[in-house]
């Protein structure tokens, strides 16, 4: 029974031991259960730390990737310099390339020319028969002329260039000599005549007119001077002084009128023009 009962007190106290064991295991570990949070904060903050030193070489390239105002004004000199050049460059072979091509069309020989043909035997003939009638045509002689023309035409037919010439003075040589029979025959109507035809700007109808009137007044001093502004509107500046002179031998005060006159303007600039108009006479 003793052992029994010893047995049994040895139970309890043995119990009532591990109960305070148990109950101060639990405190422990409730005490050591705080201590959780803290861990999980110092993880937290160890991540944080991480992150943002892994955050902090990303905003460094970046700063270094964007390129600030000095560093663009750094950048545009090297290109503005190397725009600058490019274009001396061009310049230079432009100036090359043009000094290239003078200095080669300098070498080119000129492309020569094959002299001009000389003028037949024909031609030169013919050209001298048309100067000829041409003279004859330019004085009114439009029957004269238009024998010498019918004669080109026929003897010098191959000359074409020539004789279409002939042919065109030759209708109108006959065209004139048809008016004939209706030209008054007295001076003093060849004579106004001669003036309206003058003053139309028709200067071969009037110097027809007027060497018309000549033959019926040889000494007609107006009609001469008439003839000599015709002439010179003409061209023809010798026989124009001709008809002036003989103009002033028969009337010297036409020497007033010749000064202002118009129509003997081609004959000023020779000096025989002068001597007749302004020199007194002996």
């Amino acid at each position: 029974m003793s052992s029994s009962l010893t047995k049994g007190l040895r139970r309890s106290a043995s119990r009532s031991k591990a109960k305070p064991a148990a109950k101060s295991a639990k405190r422990a570990v409730k005490a050591k259960s705080p201590s959780k949070p803290k861990a999980n904060r110092a993880t937290a903050s160890r991540s944080s730390a991480r992150s943002a030193a892994k955050l902090r070489p990303a905003k460094k390239a970046a700063a270094k990737s964007r390129p600030t105002a000095k560093t663009k004004k750094a950048a545009a000199k090297p290109v503005a310099r190397k725009a600058a050049t490019a274009k001396k460059v061009a310049a230079v072979s432009r100036v090359k390339t043009t000094q290239k091509q003078a200095a080669v069309r300098a070498v080119r020989p000129a492309p020569t020319q094959p002299p001009p043909r000389p003028p037949t035997q024909d031609e030169s003939a013919a050209l001298v028969a048309f100067e000829r009638a041409h003279k004859e045509f330019a004085r009114g002689r439009f029957a004269e002329a238009r024998n010498q023309f019918r004669v080109l035409v026929e003897k010098y037919s191959q000359v074409a260039e020539v004789a279409a010439r002939a042919r065109t003075y030759l209708a109108i040589a006959e065209s004139r000599l048809r008016t004939e029979s209706i030209l008054p025959r007295d001076a003093d109507s060849l004579y106004d005549r001669g003036v309206i035809e003058l003053n139309r700007g028709e200067y071969v109808a009037a110097q027809e007119m007027f060497e018309r009137a000549l033959k019926r007044e040889p000494e007609a001093a107006d009609i001469h001077y008439a003839l000599a502004a015709t002439r010179a509107r003409l061209g023809s500046i010798e026989l124009a002084l001709e008809s002036l002179q003989r103009a002033l031998d028969l009337k010297p005060t036409l020497r007033v009128r010749a000064q202002h006159d118009h129509d003997l303007s081609p004959l000023r600039n020779d000096p025989d023009f002068d001597r007749l108009i302004f020199t007194n006479p002996s």
